[in-house]
Formats: structure tokens, C-alpha cells, sequence
């Protein structure tokens, strides 16, 4: 699907990477709910105004209820976003969060390979 992207485009998922990742440590505690989140990866559209979000959240049987904070806040996250890269992008992205379960996957292996 998402094969290759422009330089540009890996720039600025990285920049929204490690800004949202600020947003979540300085302003995130209240939809958190006491768990550990990491923004593991950022995707964005060829036009710049879409960027999936990928978040690891520990402990794994908490994903649900965090996922649908993070989509609550959503607005929130996308306006402090703004006010950071204003200066380098026109648009602020449209935010859309995924969850990155494979930290999940490796450690169910992890626990089925030690039985």
C-alpha cells in the first residue's frame, strides 16, 4: 500500500512522531489512564493531510479503553500538533490512530515458547 515514501514525507512523519510523543508525555496523563503508550510509527499521505498514527500501549489488556481515549482526544492532539508545526506544514494532518500490537504478538510467543 504505503511501499514508498518521499523524503519529505518520512521527515514529517518523523516530526509528528516524536511531537506527539512530547504531547502525550507533558499534556497526555488524563486519557493515558495510568498506562505506558509509544508512538511507533507515523505514516503519512503523499498530500500531507493524513497521518496514521501507531501506538504500543502497556499493559496490552488496557488497549480498548486507551485506543478510545486517544480518539476522544483526538482533537486535542491534532491542536497542540498544529501549534508545533505550523511554521513547516500549511494543513495540520488529520490524526488517525492504529494500535501496533506486535510488542503484544511477541510476547504471547515469548510466553507460548516458554511452556
Amino acid at each position: 500500500m504505503e511501499a514508498t515514501q518521499t523524503t519529505r514525507q518520512q521527515k514529517i512523519a518523523r516530526q509528528i512522531q516524536r511531537d506527539i510523543a512530547e504531547i502525550l508525555q507533558k499534556d497526555g496523563k488524563a486519557f493515558l489512564l495510568g498506562t505506558m503508550v509509544t508512538v511507533t510509527t507515523v505514516r503519512v499521505s503523499p498530500d500531507l493531510a493524513y497521518a496514521k498514527v501507531y501506538f504500543s500501549i502497556f499493559p496490552f489488556d488496557r488497549n480498548a479503553e486507551v485506543m478510545e481515549s486517544l480518539e476522544k482526544n483526538n482533537w486535542f492532539l491534532r491542536r497542540e500538533l498544529g501549534k508545533r508545526i505550523r511554521n513547516q506544514l500549511k494543513v495540520v494532518p488529520e490524526l488517525q490512530f492504529f494500535l501496533d500490537d506486535s510488542l503484544e504478538y511477541i510476547d504471547n510467543i515469548d510466553s507460548l515458547l516458554k511452556e
